[in-house]
């Protein structure tokens, strides 16, 4: 279960966010730090109350973190926020308290640490749910739930049915407690690739429903603690082995520097384990019994996580890219944060619709992810910001394939987009020509239609800013070559629907005659590329085009 100390979270995600205090009135930071503590309470109580993840971890850290940050920045305007663990206390007192653990924010963090110490012992953090499980003469007695460190929920009806928690220890005599993890069973899981996958949230959702139902199978014990002993690593390990945890016994190695704890860290990150896991936990292996532990993080042991897989990131300002097709593109501009070792400014949306369906607006913060491991990609908005922001956003009406053909108002960018698609490979391939050498183009006004390049001459190139003698000399020779490419790559390069499937060894004027019942007969062609061939071809502004074409005497026009 989470175990969040406000003090460190600062350090714990520091790199990530930014350390500059917004330019905020007292009203507006005073809203802000409301909201987002509001944000936190809910996720609190949701998650230890109620056993839902609505949020990931490390999302739930740095939004955390933001809080600190801006209640550093607004002293007087932060409200008082909840211990995380406030509303997750239970009725049942732990036999021996859940400590929970420190995280160590970096690699100099870590070697700070352990500088000094020896007896030191790794294991793989598990991301689940922390679980008492109390046995006497070998019977399991009571399952209860992390909750506060102190008091937890009665998890013994639905632990009985989990076949991964034993009914019956083996040869044991007495009181025994274990601290371990309840985590969702996966099968070689790399986490690298495939993340946390929400195995937490369905672990704490399962064993919080008054039936666990057929989820029992799905779930798995990592012991990490028998606090009553023995006090030293290589003895308990033994006496996991006896009661028949020889799987968590397995995954606990020795380690004697930073280099053996980095290499465990990086290999348990990027191999196939049986659960999610979040990080690494390093313990010394002598350590006082349980009977003095206290709920909060001990000097013994510390966690370092993974690098994030999400990282929380402020909308600066939103804008938007509209495609040669007329496909708008709304893309975030972000406050940078710092991913998997990439600077992040800007993501992309996706679609009109998304946007608006997510209402994104500058202030919100969302969750960004690195797609592939290198493309950011939004995951989605952690929280709103209150302070709505009115966006001027193109209409989707307004644009579509066979509009701007002119750099009007408002079209310079599908514009600009339709000539980097003729210039480009799919078009008619112009070797240097590209977006820098239209934008000159165009700045200079040198184009007020698609193909006013075609007769442009030496002498207007040169005058014009950004070209000297020989770039213009070698920008007329692409704009000659273009003049002597084929039909088809001309109409591909003119955006002409299903260009690829158009017919090969025929002319404008034979694909103009068609009607759509006829486009339809052609292979790879159905009922909607026929209406937009024929919408193509009878358009006013690509009959221009057309006769341009034709008066620069290019094959098939």
């Amino acid at each position: 279960m989470r175990y969040r100390l406000a003090l460190i979270l600062c350090f714990v995600v520091g790199p990530t966010l930014a350390a500059t205090c917004p330019d905020w009135t007292p009203e507006r930071s005073r809203t802000e730090l409301s909201t987002l503590a509001q944000q936190l309470e809910s996720w609190n109580d949701a998650y230890h109350r109620q056993g839902a993840s609505p949020v990931a971890d490390e999302l739930y850290d740095q939004a955390r973190a933001r809080f600190e940050q801006w209640s550093h920045c607004f002293p007087q305007q932060a409200p008082d926020l909840p211990a995380p663990l406030d509303s997750s206390a239970g009725t049942v007192r732990h036999p021996i308290a859940h400590t929970g653990l420190d995280k160590l924010a970096s690699a100099t963090a870590v070697q700070e640490w352990l500088r000094g110490r020896s007896d030191l012992w790794v294991q793989p953090k598990v991301d689940g749910v922390a679980v008492s499980l109390v046995y006497r003469d070998g019977v399991l007695q009571q399952a209860i739930s992390r909750g506060d460190g102190l008091r937890g929920q009665d998890w013994t009806a639905n632990a009985r049915k989990v076949p991964a928690i034993p009914a019956k220890l083996p040869g044991e005599h007495g009181r025994l407690v274990i601290q371990g993890e309840l985590h969702w069973r996966l099968t070689g899981h790399v986490q690298v690739r495939q993340g946390s996958l929400g195995a937490r949230g369905k672990v704490a959702g399962a064993m919080a429903r008054e039936d666990i139902g057929r989820d029992a199978e799905n779930i798995g014990l990592f012991v990490w603690e028998l606090p009553l002993g023995p006090t030293d690593m290589p003895g308990r390990l033994q006496r996991l082995k006896e009661l028949g945890f020889s799987d968590s016994a397995g995954l606990t190695e020795p380690v004697h520097d930073f280099a053996d704890v980095q290499r465990w860290r990086e290999h348990w990150y990027r191999s196939p384990l049986p659960f999610a896991s979040d990080g690494i936990v390093i313990r010394q292996g002598s350590r006082p019994t349980g009977e003095s532990w206290q709920a909060q993080p001990p000097s013994w042991a510390k966690a370092w996580k993974y690098p994030f897989a999400q990282a929380l990131a402020e909308v600066r300002a939103v804008a938007f890219n509209i495609g040669r097709s007329g496909r708008i593109t709304p893309v975030l501009q972000l406050q940078s944060v710092v991913l998997d070792g990439r600077n992040i400014q800007r993501v992309s949306v996706g679609s009109l619709q998304r946007w608006q369906a997510l209402d994104i607006r500058p202030g919100d913060q969302v969750a960004i992810a690195l797609a592939g491991l290198t493309i950011p990609r939004l995951d989605g908005v952690v929280w709103h910001s209150p302070e709505r922001t009115s966006i001027d956003a193109p209409r989707a009406e307004d644009f579509h394939a066979l509009s701007c053909w002119h750099p009007t108002p408002g079209c310079a960018g599908q514009f600009l987009a339709r000539l980097q698609w003729l210039s480009g490979r799919q078009g008619l391939g112009m070797r240097g020509v590209g977006p820098g050498t239209w934008q000159k183009l165009l700045d200079a006004g040198q184009l007020d239609g698609l193909l006013d390049w075609l007769q442009l001459p030496a002498e207007t190139l040169t005058k014009t800013p950004g070209f000297g003698e020989r770039s213009a000399g070698k920008l007329v020779e692409q704009f000659q070559l273009a003049r002597q490419q084929s039909f088809r790559r001309w109409m591909n390069a003119l955006g002409a629907p299903a260009a690829d499937s158009l017919p090969t060894g025929e002319d404008w004027d034979t694909l103009a005659a068609r009607s759509e019942a006829q486009w339809q007969e052609l292979p790879g062609i159905g009922a909607s590329r026929a209406v937009q061939l024929a919408a193509f071809f009878r358009d006013a502004e690509v009959l221009h085009l057309r006769q341009q074409l034709r008066e620069a005497r290019v094959q098939g026009f």
